[in-house]
């Protein structure tokens, strides 16, 4: 219980002690700024904010703190620590900067295979030499570090990844297709224990319990005679990044977190392989990355093979979006449904149902196909001549067509605005 509690004060350092709360504050403008964008892109495109800037970014913040505190406990429970020159905290500096300059790199994945590499070349050249190494990473506690951080994600992503998400289009197979675009980042506070051999204030030592540690027993019982351990509070950042057009929001979003999560335990089992020695480890440093690249074509794979779900076509008009006070939602409508014909008469594109909206001062009866394939009909009266409903267009002109990826939120509103 002490070491639970010792562990919960250190990820509270985090949240109140002014250089690292100067630090959540700088991660929640920067959140706050990419939520605005999305925001604006909901409003232009839906014709209302689906989450407000200021929800958007307390979740990430909020979530992100009760992550870091559930990922120190496990981490805490489990033993692993690192040594004070064995730089963990670039693992932390890379994912941040990353985030100014690809998303993709965010993950830890990439930034903890450096860091381990580096620790191998940097250990191999002080052998040399005779001198001390520069980098003294423990490989296995670093990656069962990582696989514990993408638990987390995992479960964070299933909870909170559909949030915010964006509606976009693409073109395949002659079709305007519709989907989503799902950008989510959570402020990570996350105590690790650090492992002192110098002096250290006694106030912020720890005498761990005799079970203590876990994970590398032996090794670490040998080291904890010698040396004082701490626990030292971190701020990273974890990344979500997908775009979806066969699965619905929150499907995507489960599907993908379970992959994270999965992931996660495997990179666990396998860091135990560092403990076998050096071949151990370089198996270990292998596997993070491609493991995660593999993951990554996989996800690509099952959404190049997936059955489209936002599709106009003969049937009707795809519904994408449905704005949560508009009259559409009010009267039942909801993502996915097909327009088929408004009062009696069938709607061959999303023009005719703007048309027929926009001149009307009666209610509509709307003829609709939901997605278990039964037909209902619901009377909508139009507000402020419109339906507060995102179409997907059956028939554009070529130059018309916005193709989006994962990393192009700014080119979308860019383009979004130019339009308007």
């Amino acid at each position: 219980m002490d070491l639970i509690i010792y562990t919960l004060k250190s990820v509270a350092t985090a949240i109140v002690e002014p250089l690292h709360l100067l630090m959540l504050i700088i991660m929640g403008i920067m959140f706050y700024l990419k939520n605005r964008r999305i925001s604006i892109v909901q409003k232009m495109t839906i014709g209302e904010s689906l989450d407000s800037p200021l929800e958007l970014t307390l979740s990430q913040i909020v979530l992100g703190i009760i992550a870091g505190a559930l990922g120190s406990l496990i981490l805490s429970i489990l033993g692993i620590s690192f040594n004070e020159n064995s730089g963990i905290e670039f693992v932390f500096m890379i994912s941040i900067l990353m985030l100014f300059y690809k998303p993709k790199f965010v993950d830890f994945a990439y930034s903890s295979t450096i860091l381990a590499i580096l620790s191998l070349i940097f250990n191999a050249l002080a052998n040399l030499i005779n001198q001390k190494s520069f980098i003294t990473v423990d490989i296995l506690s670093l990656m069962t570090f990582i696989g514990v951080i993408y638990v987390i994600q995992g479960v964070l992503i299933i909870i909170d990844g559909s949030r915010g998400a964006i509606p976009v289009f693409t073109s395949k197979e002659g079709k305007i297709i519709g989907g989503f675009s799902l950008n989510r980042y959570w402020a990570l506070p996350i105590a690790i224990f650090m492992i002192f051999n110098g002096q250290i204030s006694s106030g912020t030592a720890m005498n761990p319990p005799n079970w203590w540690p876990i994970i590398n027993h032996t090794n670490m019982i040998n080291i904890l005679a010698t040396a004082m351990i701490a626990a030292i509070p971190f701020y990273g950042i974890i990344g979500y990044s997908a775009v979806t057009f066969t699965k619905k929001k929150k499907e995507k979003s489960l599907s993908s977190g379970l992959i994270a999560f999965i992931y996660g335990v495997s990179v666990i089992g396998v860091a135990q392989l560092s403990s076998l020695g050096i071949i151990g480890q370089i198996l270990t440093i292998i596997y993070v990355p491609l493991a995660y690249e593999g993951i990554l074509r996989y996800q690509k794979r099952v959404e190049a093979k997936g059955e489209y779900i936002y599709v106009s076509d003969e049937e009707g008009i795809s519904v994408l979006e449905v704005a949560p006070s508009s009259p559409a939602f009010e009267a039942g409508i909801r993502r996915g449904d097909k327009i088929i014909a408004i009062n009696d008469e069938e709607v061959n594109s999303e023009t005719d149902i703007f048309k027929i909206a926009k001149e009307s001062i009666f209610k509509l009866r709307i003829k609709i196909k939901k997605d278990a394939g039964n037909i209902v009909e619901y009377l909508v009266q139009p507000r402020n001549k419109g339906l507060g409903i995102l179409l997907v267009p059956r028939m554009v002109k070529q130059e018309d067509i916005l193709g989006v990826g994962a990393d192009d939120l700014k080119k979308v509103l860019e383009e979004l605005r130019n339009k308007k």
